[in-house]
């Protein structure tokens, strides 16, 4: 076993604890880590010199290999306890539980017999391939390239003994759990190495939660224009578990334009055994709409911020514009009609976008703005804190809107409009993101809660500097700018106890020792600046 490898299984092993339990390390946004941070740093020093981009694909088809041959394995072993082997081999047993066949020549097993042979890149892509014909709903979606000259097969037996230890002593139902766990973590580890790229495809888990938690997708049709790698769905599909209802209770709809992206997606959903409709073609929502005559009861996205080459000139009468035709050089106003558009009598929808959303007047975005704020569509405005995205350094705020808010079964907030400021919340997990802890998500989400009255929340009351419910006639007085700011005010100042010349006395030291910081650094540079010139 290779050092990489051997480092993770001793660091992946359970801790215990003062009382003899296995501890577990929590993450800052809430998700319960074990192993994954350590799979992923194992994983990633086997990657070499391959690109993330690459390596992500190779790394999660794996991932995904192994849980529906796992899935496979223990219905075929509860088969063997009643039946012959006869029955076992029939495949119409697993499709009646929702479960993919898995031939035989692709089974987990079979490949990790084969991991140190040369021709296993060959065999994976066969077993890749030979699911895929036994299972309609994964065509063209498993990646098929590992038998490319240019990936070390010595590389790719390695992963799969990587791969081979995860959930390997869990029970069935955990080792499902496990390993879409591992999946979603190494999206997200993937998705931070790739930068700009990778955010095309994850938005971040601390987002989506906000989103969902907000929400509340109980129940009902689920929708994602621009669903990247379905991140959306894991969230929403987690909350109804975690809240005591049942998986059925939702149908899941989504739909994406990037082929590659959609892959990830597809398969992201199926670890998790989340059944969805993801539609994909190259054209995008706005030209395309797959499903142009569904409405839904929650709409969660993400899209593109500020996308001007979305083809807006060839939709100028579109029957989704029932603000007025967005502008032909920025798509964020055609998303937010366009979701609109798509909302059930009662439904209600999450939107990230570019903070310039809220406030821009170019092209005729103040104008349709206008018209969402009087035709009372928006619900909710909340800035956010920069630094939470891996794709863009751009400010980002969250829009959320409602196709009839008479209709809500809460407090009647016709002709309001709760404004958050979140920016002075989260934290930073690196020096370059930040994220949402357990406790910024509950202060979001049980404001808006409490705003709308919902039983058992608290009473509502607005906070100076945080959040504000604004009345129609102040936003109006604003111009109908939506910025959180422009409504919450400033936040009032804590009590300090610590007299002023003492805290004077420390600011006034703190000064002088940066001046003269200032000062030798412009010393040192000067010198380096004369040296120069009398080399010349």
């Amino acid at each position: 076993m290779s050092s990489p490898l051997k480092a993770f299984f001793y660091m992946a092993r359970p801790k215990k604890n003062t009382n003899g339990a296995a501890s577990k390390k929590a993450s800052n946004n809430g998700a319960n880590i074990g192993f994954e941070a350590d799979l992923f740093l194992a994983a990633d020093k086997l990657r070499k010199n391959l690109e993330p981009s690459d390596y992500k694909h190779v790394v999660l088809g794996l991932i995904f290999l192994k849980y529906i041959s796992d899935a496979f394995e223990a219905k075929r072993a509860a088969l063997l306890t009643e039946w012959d082997e006869q029955t076992a081999e029939d495949p119409d047993e697993y499709r009646a539980d929702n479960i993919f066949w898995v031939p035989k020549e692709a089974r987990w097993s079979h490949l990790q017999a084969s991991a140190k042979q040369p021709t296993i890149g060959k065999l994976i892509d066969d077993a890749m391939a030979a699911i895929e014909a036994s299972n309609a709903s994964l065509k063209g979606v498993l990646p098929k390239e590992y038998a490319r000259p240019a990936l070390d097969k010595i590389m790719v037996g390695e992963l799969i003994d990587l791969i081979s230890g995860i959930a390997m002593h869990e029970r069935q139902d955990q080792a499902r759990d496990v390993l879409g766990r591992v999946y979603e973590y190494f999206l997200s580890g993937f998705a931070g190495a790739e930068g700009k790229r990778g955010g095309e495809f994850y938005t971040p888990r601390s987002v989506v939660r906000v989103l969902v938690e907000m929400l509340e997708p109980y129940k009902g049709r689920v929708y994602d224009p621009c669903c990247g790698s379905g991140g959306m769905f894991v969230q929403s599909d987690r909350f109804v578990k975690e809240h005591g209802g049942r998986i059925g209770d939702i149908a899941v709809y989504g739909q994406e334009s990037n082929y590659t992206t959609w892959r990830l997606a597809k398969m992201n959903l199926a670890v998790r055994g989340i059944d969805a409709d993801i539609r994909w073609n190259n054209e995008g929502s706005f030209h395309k709409d797959e499903l142009r005559d569904l409405r839904f009861d929650t709409i969660l996205a993400n899209p593109p911020f500020n996308t001007s080459d979305w083809g807006g000139d060839r939709l100028r009468e579109d029957a989704r514009w029932q603000f007025g035709a967005p502008p032909v050089g920025n798509a964020n106003y055609a998303w937010l009609q366009h979701i609109f558009w798509h909302l059930a009598p009662r439904g209600t929808a999450g939107v990230v976008l570019a903070n310039g959303s809220m406030s821009s007047q170019q092209s005729g975005e103040g104008d349709i703005r206008k018209a969402m704020v009087e035709a009372d569509a928006i619900d909710c405005m909340i800035a956010l804190p920069g630094q939470l995205f891996y794709s863009t350094q751009i400010p980002a705020c969250l829009w959320f809107l409602a196709k009839d808010k008479s209709n809500s079964g809460f407090r009647d907030r016709r002709g309001e409009v709760l404004f958050i400021d979140a920016r002075k919340l989260g934290h930073l997990v690196d020096r370059t993101r930040r994220e949402f802890s357990d406790a910024d998500t509950a202060t979001i989400t049980r404001t808006y809660h409490a705003w709308r009255g919902e039983k058992g929340a608290s009473e509502y009351a607005d906070v100076p500097g945080f959040c504000k419910s604004a009345s129609l006639e102040e936003i109006r007085s604003h111009g109908h700018v939506l910025t959180p700011g422009r409504y919450v005010g400033a936040a009032a100042l804590e009590e300090d106890d610590e007299p002023f010349t003492v805290r004077f006395a420390a600011l006034k030291e703190q000064l002088t020792e940066q001046f003269a910081e200032a000062e030798a650094l412009s010393a040192a540079i000067q010198a380096k600046l004369e040296g120069v010139g009398s080399n010349g």
